[in-house]
């Protein structure tokens, strides 16, 4: 059954079946352009805090609303 919050089921599933955690592999699939080449993306230290929290919310993080910056950042990167 697909998952509505899950923009790459084909990926999600890919990652699931190599081992990678349900959130890893949520977070990894629902990022832009998941699935392409580029590491495009700017580095987490210069996102905004709002940003940060929506990625954190997309990615099923709990106890967001309470982070900081830094622990949102540390969440992202550990989750």
């Amino acid at each position: 059954m697909p998952n509505p919050s899950i923009q790459n089921e084909e990926q999600y599933e890919a990652l699931r079946e190599q081992g990678y955690s349900k959130e890893k592999s949520a977070r990894i699939a629902n990022t832009p352009d998941a699935g392409k080449k580029g590491g495009k993306a700017s580095p987490y230290e210069e996102w905004t805090k709002e940003k940060l929290y929506d990625q954190a919310k997309d990615v099923g993080i709990e106890g967001r609303s309470k982070m900081d910056k830094e622990e949102l950042i540390e969440a992202l990167r550990n989750n």
